[in-house]
């Protein structure tokens, strides 16, 4: 799988053609910690003064390098589509090889780091329901009014919460319609590549 590059990423990358192979890692290892701890303007520009540019152009190069090993992390694309990736920018065979070398030993890394951002969100855990049926009243002696009442118990790391949700049941039968049309829709093709592509 090739891992295909915007105009603006390619342009952000263009200065690593610039610099000697060698700071390609430090860049990288800019790139890594951006990831961790989030943009660092200082460090930006005392690599900015070393290399007599602007900080914006040290930070773009960046960005477009956290972009490229984190794509291609998720992705866990193997050393060769990694290197076709990269060959496509039209770097010098040595800053390639640096690029390569600096993702085999950090795609792991990345991808913890990746899972660690990702948002904890409630899932389900457990269900309880009842059906109360309202068979008359003091108004209406003839009526029928069934009730759906369903306490979700969700779960978020090791915490338990519960919802209480209450419906009638046109209403239930309309909603497993749309949970079921979603369901089938998962199934398609286009939708498991954007699944294979985010995790």
């Amino acid at each position: 799988m090739l891992l295909v590059l915007s105009d603006e990423h390619r342009e952000h990358l263009r200065i690593l053609t610039q610099v000697d192979p060698s700071v390609v890692g430090e860049f990288g290892r800019i790139a890594v910690e951006f990831l961790r701890k989030g943009s660092n303007p200082k460090v930006y520009e005392g690599a900015a003064r070393k290399l007599d540019v602007s900080s914006i152009t040290i930070q773009q190069a960046v960005e477009g390098l956290t972009y490229l090993l984190t794509e291609s992390s998720k992705l866990m694309i193997s050393e060769i589509d990694f290197q076709d990736s990269v060959l496509v920018l039209g770097f010098p065979e040595e800053l390639n090889k640096v690029l390569v070398q600096f993702y085999l030993d950090n795609r792991k890394e990345i991808r913890r780091i990746l899972s660690e951002l990702e948002p904890s969100l409630p899932h389900y855990h457990n269900m309880e329901w009842r059906l109360d049926v309202q068979l008359a009243s003091r108004s209406l002696r003839h009526q029928i009014k069934p009730t759906v009442t369903m306490k979700l118990h969700m779960k978020q790391n090791e915490d338990l919460t519960t919802k209480v949700l209450q419906t009638d049941p046109a209403t239930l039968l309309h909603l497993i319609r749309e949970l079921e049309q979603a369901l089938a829709e998962m199934k398609t093709n286009h939708c498991r590549r954007i699944v294979r592509n985010i995790k």
